[in-house]
């Protein structure tokens, strides 16, 4: 990926430059540009278009790959099959209430998970079995059994991360 960041604008650069050349220098370039130029022009503007705009971007996407989280320290980790399963669950079923940088979820309810510090698998488990600190803010056991553990698990291994 760092490599299409370092190419993209060398990419651009030289297209600018084949432009310029092959329109005569920079007055026939110019010219061409105000103008519309000819159909060649346009049919070379609409295929840089979709290059640019469609190709590029949609290389940089789909070789970004799978990362174990949303932030730069998780970038490179991979997750356990428990961990990959809760951290799908927290998507479906935790994010829409809290923060937590990994998933890039934006919560508007609950706490933001990444500033709590001290979340052991365990703390996860009671507060997903209690409803959070039992106050009635959140569902109590909105996931159970292998899930619950799932989320726990992944939560207290990305959050604050």
């Amino acid at each position: 990926m760092e490599i299409v960041f370092f190419l993209v604008p060398w990419l651009l650069i030289g297209a600018g430059v084949i432009f310029v050349s092959f329109w005569g220098g920079p007055g026939g370039a110019r010219r061409a540009y105000l103008t519309r130029g000819s159909r060649a022009f346009a049919v070379t503007m609409t295929i840089a278009y979709i290059v640019l705009g469609v190709a590029i971007p949609g290389l940089v996407i789909a070789n970004r790959g799978e990362r174990a989280g949303g932030t730069d320290e998780l970038a490179g980790e991979e997750l356990t099959a428990q961990q990959e399963r809760g951290k799908e669950l927290f998507r479906e079923t935790c994010a829409s209430c809290h923060d937590l940088d990994a998933v890039e979820a934006n919560g508007v309810t609950g706490p933001d998970l990444d500033t709590l510090g001290g979340l052991t698998p365990e703390r996860v488990a009671n507060a997903i079995q209690n409803g959070g600190t039992g106050q009635g803010r959140m569902p109590a056991g909105l996931l159970e059994g292998e899930n619950a553990r799932a989320v726990a698990e992944y939560v207290a291994y990305v959050a604050g991360r």
